[in-house]
């Protein structure tokens, strides 16, 4: 089935790739079955797109978080049609207010970045940390807050954003701190 540009109203997101079908999060973890890791970012980066169309922004979210977890080389021919999508995180909280849940980012990645677990887990969570201050410093906390309980309960410290940068540059890419720099907190 075709999709449209626009579905409700709804603005494509201009840091991802058209999706030239609805897609499901199905189709996504169809291509992650496969070899090809960038084959599998650009299904996630896409499906996102078709989510977000279709009114449905945390699951959109959801999709970014998959192709933030591919490790990819700082050279592979993905990452420069469509660079690590930090800018799409960024312009989908900036739209929290059209139709769709959200959930709440902030406390989402906060658990995301503090329970990884499986491949590539330290770049994850740093990359998770890295969403949890862009969400931090766009959604309202008032509205969106903090899991203060696992604060407490977990003895947890939250890394400040010039560490998470550090952290990346040394296991993620200069191009990745570049574009958190770009967006920074």
């Amino acid at each position: 089935m075709p999709i449209r540009q626009h579905i409700a109203g709804r603005e494509a997101c201009p840091f991802l790739p058209h999706a030239q079908r609805i897609l499901t999060p199905s189709d996504s973890r169809q291509a992650r079955e496969g070899d090809d890791s960038s084959c599998y970012y650009l299904a996630a980066l896409t499906c996102a797109q078709s989510l977000w169309l279709q009114g449905k922004p945390a699951q959109a979210l959801l999709q970014l978080n998959h192709a933030l977890g591919v490790a990819l080389t700082p050279d592979d021919i993905a990452l420069t049609q469509w660079p690590l999508p930090y800018q799409a995180k960024v312009w989908i909280y900036t739209r929290r207010h059209e139709e769709g849940f959200i959930g709440n980012p902030v406390r989402h990645y906060q658990h995301l970045a503090s329970r990884m677990s499986g491949p590539n887990k330290e770049l994850r969570a740093w990359r998770a940390w890295a969403c949890f201050h862009l969400a931090q410093s766009i959604l309202p906390a008032d509205e969106f807050p903090v899991d203060q309980r696992q604060i407490e309960k977990e003895q947890l410290e939250i890394p400040i954003w010039d560490k998470v940068l550090v952290q990346l540059n040394r296991i993620g890419s200069p191009a990745e701190t570049d574009i958190l720099r770009a967006l920074s907190c």
